[in-house]
């Protein structure tokens, strides 16, 4: 993961680390050419993940906010975590490009886990994902979410979370046990 003489920590993020988070986010989902990780969708979707505003409004969630995962205080990887009725909706993860495969994502995950079942006293965490995202969902497969049956369309035509490339998308929802 990181070498004895990095620290790692995990926060909710604050209003200021809103540009930092913009960035990884983007970074993730939209990079293209040698700058992209494994788990950019810029094959199938073109234009924005999300923006400041989006940013702003997770941060100031009172059920939940942007989990930040930070190596010697510096943001490597984010994700949403909301607390809702009966279980923590996991969404919007991210991992620096630069910083993947080095099992940073499978710690904020596991730390995501721990802040519901812990501090929120849930047992059950539900993601949604793009079904063309296979190499994606066979990750979540590996460390434990099954698929729920639910599926949900993709919004065509709200260019705030992205400009399609392929027809037919939709998300698939999966849920794990905590």
């Amino acid at each position: 993961m990181t070498d004895a003489t990095t620290t790692l920590s995990t926060r909710f993020a604050a209003p200021d680390d809103a540009e930092r988070i913009h960035r990884i986010v983007e970074a993730a989902y939209r990079a293209k050419g040698e700058g992209a990780g494994w788990t950019t969708e810029s094959g199938i979707l073109d234009g924005q993940r999300t923006d400041l505003r989006e940013i702003g409004e997770l941060i100031a969630n009172p059920d939940g906010g942007l989990l930040t995962l930070r190596e010697d205080d510096r943001i490597v990887a984010t994700c949403q975590l909301e607390r809702r009725s009966d279980h923590a909706y996991f969404g919007m993860f991210a991992v620096d490009p630069a910083a993947q495969a080095h099992g940073l994502g499978k710690y904020l995950l596991s730390e995501a886990g721990r802040v519901a079942r812990e501090e929120w006293g849930l047992s059950q965490m539900r993601l949604t994902v793009i079904a063309a995202r296979t190499d994606l969902i066979a990750w979540y497969e590996r460390r434990g979410f099954r698929p729920t049956g639910a599926t949900s369309p993709f919004p065509y035509g709200d260019e705030r979370f992205g400009i399609p490339r392929v027809e037919g998308l939709h998300f698939v929802e999966f849920s794990m046990d905590l």
